[in-house]
């Protein structure tokens, strides 16, 4: 559903990312590790087409992003770690508005409010402003639209920084159940335990490069953080 080959960023001769080649299939939850500046969020950019690469692709459902960006990025939800919604509208209202946006402007009140239970949101909150949210509700709002667009792919950009430990919890159950439905998920974290609990596939990035991948189901927690230090050593 993503695939990165040989995907390169450079700005004023500094490589921000270096020859990235990597796939997310669907139902994959593949977390990228790193320090900042380690070429994480340069990445998920690049998939947005926000920014252009010096050079190699970037192909969302076999399309090429740079070539076709309206294209893909209706099989595409971005979550950053702060959702951007508009405060003085209810949680429905907001909603309704960016699944408009996102070509389903016909969904009836019952079927947005069905978006909130599945992503965990009390019904009485569909009618709240948001401004009155939490940082973990805004987070399931986003994934609320994500859901309501039908997107195949989610990026996301440290979705659980600042969260408390059960919003963290249930942001990873979340995503194990977007997994489960064939959604493709590429986060950017620098969260361990959380990438452990919610990813499929792990990637460590040092320095713009992707200098290891695992699957999940190789180590324990302690092992992944042995393994993380590892690699950030110079």
């Amino acid at each position: 559903m993503l695939e990165a080959h040989a995907l390169t960023k450079r700005y004023n001769g500094v490589t921000a990312l270096n020859a990235l080649t990597l796939t997310v299939a669907p139902g994959d939850v593949f977390c990228l590790l790193g320090a900042n500046g380690a070429g994480k969020t340069t990445t998920i950019n690049l998939f947005l087409n926000f920014i252009a690469p010096t050079s190699g692709t970037a192909l969302v459902n076999g399309v090429d992003v740079t070539k076709e960006p309206l294209e893909t990025k209706r099989h595409l939800a971005y979550i950053p770690e702060t959702v951007m919604l508009y405060k003085n509208l209810t949680g429905l209202e907001n909603l309704e508005y960016f699944a408009a946006l996102a070509g389903k402007p016909d969904l009836t009140r019952e079927q947005l409010v069905g978006y909130f239970r599945e992503v965990g949101l009390a019904v009485e909150a569909a009618d709240r402003r948001v401004g009155t949210y939490s940082k973990g509700m805004r987070q399931k709002v986003g994934i609320a639209i994500a859901l309501a667009k039908g997107a195949k792919a989610l990026l996301l950009d440290e979705p659980t920084s600042g969260l408390d430990p059960k919003a963290s919890n249930e942001f990873s159950d979340l995503l194990r159940r977007l997994s489960g439905s064939g959604v493709a998920v590429l986060m950017a974290t620098h969260d361990l335990f959380r990438a452990k609990e919610s990813g499929t596939r792990v990637g460590i990035m040092k320095h713009g490069t992707l200098v290891a991948q695992h699957t999940t189901d190789e180590f324990g927690h302690a092992d992944l953080e042995r393994i993380y230090l590892e690699h950030m050593r110079d």
